[in-house]
């Protein structure tokens, strides 16, 4: 095209000139600079017929990877705001497509992000969108660094929250929305166990748990697959649509009672986003939803009574064992499963039932915390090690000691201590003969005043002499290694 326009450009140059003289000396001009330019073009490169992938560069590509002109080599993708969509253009990495301007489909386009809300990163950043926060997770990956995961949509410091008159909690209380929204994502977990003459899956329990990554990462209760560490034994999981994958676990902190564990779909899961359960307020509603009894897709609703049960109503110092409290309905089968806002935001997982009406969930700040401390220990290639006792426990406290007599009139008089409300199986605890209901009052002849002490005592390379109040009988235990 330049050429045939310099011709042009040259044929009016020659109109200015009156001598046939000067005429053809322009001619010839632009015959030897053709000919000139034709001589010193170098050939298209061909594509070899048998690829040799020993050549092939080493790329580093923050947009991912596609194959070259020949289909030999992986070279880098096109990046956000990079050029697109000519000829020999590369196209766009993942998550990018290439954007043209407004009806000029043959013009240069840009590489753009398919989604522009902002994410939080695992990395407490906030990025502009999905792509921007991929491209530093492969960066980081390929400097040997730890990589960044989608903890939340929208920013990190702040979210849909009070602060948002518009937010459906204001305008509507349709619980019909949020589980239409939520239930897809919310999968039922079994624990078998092969039968070694039969060759039978026995079932041993269940409960639920939520996807959390659209490659199949799922959040779940740590008593809920703690027994999968049996040789004979193994999980399932069913999805809402029915299919079901064998599962394995990623990750468990038995002490706060959450774990991870990974299947392996074919196609990407929905999924759920994690809110700030720091944004509840008490009175403001919540939605329960698991599969209680194997009874997949049972919903309840409740409001929340206290927003987060700290250390001075519970006797706990630290927050790995804050609750929220809420009346809704929690049954067997329900542990593991997701606590959610009407904003369709899980802020919790439901996880114990004291008494009809007196339910706790872990916050879901507390499992953001786990999926933090998880990324960073499997980046590192070590493990984290924790005591476990196997209890579930609560600190007596007066209120608690009344709602309990209503439940059960003998009840003990107690003025302080632990209650236990469940026994993990195969527990150190359970092996020492304590069950549920008793009242640890007594820790190596001290009174125990709250499960703070027991937590401490935990850290210790000490046995544990416990003193257990069951119905109006007191029973000394020892638990040698917890």
């Amino acid at each position: 095209v330049i050429f045939f326009f310099l011709i042009l450009l040259l044929l009016l140059v020659l109109l200015l000139f009156k001598t046939l003289k000067n005429m053809q000396t322009l001619l010839c001009a632009i015959v030897l600079l053709y000919l000139k330019g034709f001589v010193s073009a170098e050939p298209k490169a061909k594509c070899p017929t048998r690829c040799d992938v020993s050549t092939c560069p080493s790329p580093s590509c923050p947009s991912g990877y596609v194959p070259d002109r020949c289909n030999c080599c992986l070279v880098c993708a096109q990046g956000e705001g990079e050029p697109c969509g000519r000829k020999d253009d590369l196209p766009c990495g993942d998550g990018l497509e290439c954007k043209h301007p407004a009806g000029k489909r043959l013009a240069k386009g840009i590489c753009q992000c398919k989604f522009g809300h902002e994410v939080c990163g695992s990395d407490g950043k906030t990025y502009g969108n999905v792509c921007q926060l991929k491209a530093t997770s492969r960066k980081a990956l390929q400097q040997g660094l730890p990589g960044i995961s989608q903890l939340q949509k929208g920013p990190c410091e702040t979210s849909i929250g009070p602060s948002h008159p518009s937010s459906p909690r204001y305008k509507f209380n349709f619980i019909a929305d949020v589980v239409e929204k939520i239930a897809p994502a919310v999968v039922h977990i079994e624990l078998f166990l092969r039968h070694p003459l039969f060759g039978r899956n026995v079932p041993l329990s269940s409960g639920s748990g939520f996807v959390m990554s659209d490659t199949g990462l799922i959040v779940t209760n740590a008593h809920v697959v703690s027994s999968t560490t049996h040789f004979l034994s193994f999980l399932k999981v069913q999805m809402h649509n029915g299919d079901v994958y064998e599962a394995s676990i990623k990750d468990i902190d038995k002490k706060s009672d959450i774990a991870t564990i990974k299947i392996n779909p074919q196609t990407k899961l929905p999924v759920l986003l994690l809110g700030h359960s720091a944004d509840l307020r008490p009175g403001e509603f919540v939605v329960a939803i698991g599969s209680p009894f194997a009874l997949q897709n049972t919903v309840t609703t409740g409001i929340v009574s206290t927003a987060q049960r700290d250390g001075k109503e519970l006797g706990i110092r630290d927050s790995d064992m804050d609750y929220i409290q809420t009346d809704a309905i929690i049954n067997y089968g329900n542990s593991g499963g997701p606590l959610v806002n009407l904003d369709g935001e899980v802020i919790g997982i439901n996880t114990l039932k004291v008494a009809a009406g007196i339910s706790f969930a872990i916050p879901s700040d507390r499992i953001t915390r786990f999926l933090n401390e998880s990324l960073d220990k499997h980046s590192k290639g070590g493990s984290i090690k924790k005591r476990f006792i196997g209890i579930r426990m609560l600190t007596i406290t007066p209120a608690l000691v009344e709602e309990l007599k209503q439940q059960n009139p003998d009840f003990p008089d107690v003025a302080s201590g632990i209650y236990v409300h469940e026994v993990v199986p195969h527990s150190p605890a359970q092996k020492g003969g304590i069950r549920d209901g008793d009242i640890i009052v007594k820790l190596n002849g001290r009174p125990l005043l709250t499960t703070a002490d027991l937590q401490g005592a935990l850290q210790e390379e000490t046995a544990l002499l416990l003193e257990v109040r069951r119905d109006n009988d007191d029973l000394m235990m020892l638990e040698d290694d917890p």
